[in-house]
């Protein structure tokens, strides 16, 4: 199956789609609270800008990540989340990203029913 709606793109335009995420959110980590933190003395949205310094010390400079929006997506396939449309991602820095995916990991977890023991005798 191939075609220009299940082809990876190649790395230029990796660039320039990153490039577009970073320069819709101009710059600044998008994520809501969906990694667990409210944000709400920051206007309700991160404040981690691209190039800037983490919140911990010695960190150096933060690089922001263009991935999917929606946290259940952040769980795809790379070959499949590499195909998303440009308004299907936001962009997230390090941390939130990393603590949504967690997060986004234990929600489907715990809502996929535990498989049957296939074992001969049960103990």
């Amino acid at each position: 199956m191939s075609g220009p709606a299940n082809r990876i793109p190649p790395l230029g335009d990796t660039e320039d789609l990153w490039r577009a995420v970073l320069a819709a959110a101009a710059g600044r980590c998008q994520c809501r609270g969906t990694c667990g933190k409210n944000h709400a003395k920051d206007g309700g949205r991160c404040k981690t800008v691209h190039g800037g310094y983490g919140p911990r010390h010695g960190t150096g400079p933060v690089r922001l990540l263009a991935a999917p929006a929606d946290p259940a997506d952040l769980l795809l396939p790379p070959h499949k989340a590499a195909v998303l449309p440009k308004t299907a991602l936001i962009a997230w820095c390090p941390d939130c990203h990393d603590a949504t995916r967690r997060t986004a990991a234990k929600t489907r977890q715990q809502a996929t029913p535990a498989a049957e023991s296939d074992s001969l005798f049960d103990l």
